[in-house]
């Protein structure tokens, strides 16, 4: 199971890394082109407006998604992005930011429904919040060394940004092509009438009773798009003070490295919705601090420590909606998109209201009130989560093929 675990990670890793180089390039780009903080949430935003209308259609528009097969896809939409950005670099036009934001929508969706599928297909239950944990080590040190990269670049040549990404693209593609993951790719998405009311009404249905774990969802998504946006152009503003400015973003990224590998070690396969959670109300408190100090060693400590408690709650709650799949059967894709949903929810709303809290009382305080709304829902949460998460299995099974 390992060596397959692993080498998917891999693959996810490379097309990672030049995602992460894309995440810091996009806000800065904008922002200097454009000049608005504001506005560039508005843009960043798009993006998931995109990859919500994909997570509509995506269930129902899929056939035959083998795994490998969504990550061809989720690299080829990722170099369309970086095309279209160039483009966007010489003629800063809104129209053209709009659309590098729509292939960037669709990656993100691509690569989340390949994750998903391999887990809940390939994975035996008791390896998944695991499984989880060690994905999410390849991936967060892509975006731990992504930024890092992508600062020492920007730094001599925005263009020097591009001649980075490329490699990684190629090198995921190669390793994606040598892949063979029979079970999962045996598991196939039918091609149904596109219904787009109808998925809405599953996702709501689901919804009902999955609710404590779509909260922690769009809280964490919050939280996410505050570094992703406010974050990367914190970066280079610090950066002008002290080189270890530089570290601000990638500090987000460094702790799912160790911390994921405890989770795995531990095994957590029950109480963990409650687990996750607790932590998530303790890196709410955390990221309040953010402004109480001025000083650059103050907020590098909050972002570190604020990432290792939230790194501890992601695979858990990654667990939870992977034994939700399993539990769906062959329904399991409209729980797929679902949870993609509520990513791309949070990003269409928060970065623009990031960008008008960093606009009018500055980026740290973007963090302070991320923190102060998680510390306060994580803490209902606690209070109101059941013990099970009970699925209305009979009513699932009748809907329509």
């Amino acid at each position: 199971m390992w060596p397959k675990i692993i080498l998917v990670s891999v693959s996810i890793f490379f097309v990672s890394l030049a995602d992460a180089i894309i995440s810091f390039w996009v806000p800065n780009l904008v922002q200097n082109t454009l000049g608005n903080p504001v506005v560039m949430g508005f843009i960043i935003s798009f993006q998931s407006v995109i990859g919500f209308g994909a997570d509509v259609i995506f269930p129902n528009l899929l056939r035959k998604a083998l795994v490998r097969r969504l990550l061809f896809l989720s690299i080829f939409t990722c170099l369309l992005t970086v095309a279209i950005l160039v483009g966007a670099a010489y003629k800063p036009l809104v129209l053209l930011f709009l659309l590098a934001m729509t292939f960037w929508g669709l990656y993100y969706e691509l690569i989340a429904f390949a994750e998903y599928q391999f887990v809940a297909d390939t994975v035996p239950t008791f390896f998944r919040s695991g499984a989880w944990g060690v994905m999410g080590i390849f991936k967060n040190f892509a975006y731990f060394v992504g930024p890092l990269l992508a600062a020492v670049l920007f730094s001599q040549s925005s263009w020097l940004i591009v001649l980075g990404i490329l490699p990684f693209l190629l090198v995921s593609f190669f390793i994606t092509s040598r892949l063979t993951i029979v079970k999962s790719d045996q598991s196939l998405v039918t091609l149904r009438k596109i219904n787009i009311f109808l998925e809405i009404k599953h996702w709501v249905r689901l919804s009902k009773s999955v609710w404590p774990v779509i909260i922690m969802s769009l809280l964490l998504g919050f939280i996410d798009a505050s570094f992703w946006t406010t974050g990367a152009v914190m970066t280079v503003k610090l950066m002008q003070q002290s080189i270890l400015g530089s570290l601000f973003l990638p500090l987000y990224s460094l702790p799912p490295l160790f911390v994921g590998l405890v989770v795995a070690k531990l095994g957590i396969f029950t109480g963990k919705k409650k687990i996750a959670e607790i932590f998530l109300l303790l890196a709410g408190f955390v990221l309040l601090a953010m402004p109480v100090l001025g000083s650059l060693y103050w907020k590098l400590g909050v972002v570190f420590l604020a990432s290792a408690l939230l790194s501890i709650c992601y695979p858990l709650v990654e667990g939870v909606y992977s034994d939700i799949d399993a539990r769906l059967g062959d329904e399991k894709k409209h729980m797929i998109g679902l949870t993609s949903s509520i990513v791309n929810l949070s990003y269409i709303f928060w970065p623009i209201v990031a960008g008008f809290i960093a606009g009018s009382f500055g980026g740290e305080m973007v963090f302070s009130f991320t923190g102060l709304v998680s510390a306060v829902v994580a803490s209902i949460l606690l209070v109101t989560t059941p013990r099970k998460l009970r699925l209305p299995q009979k009513e699932i099974h009748q809907w329509p093929d």
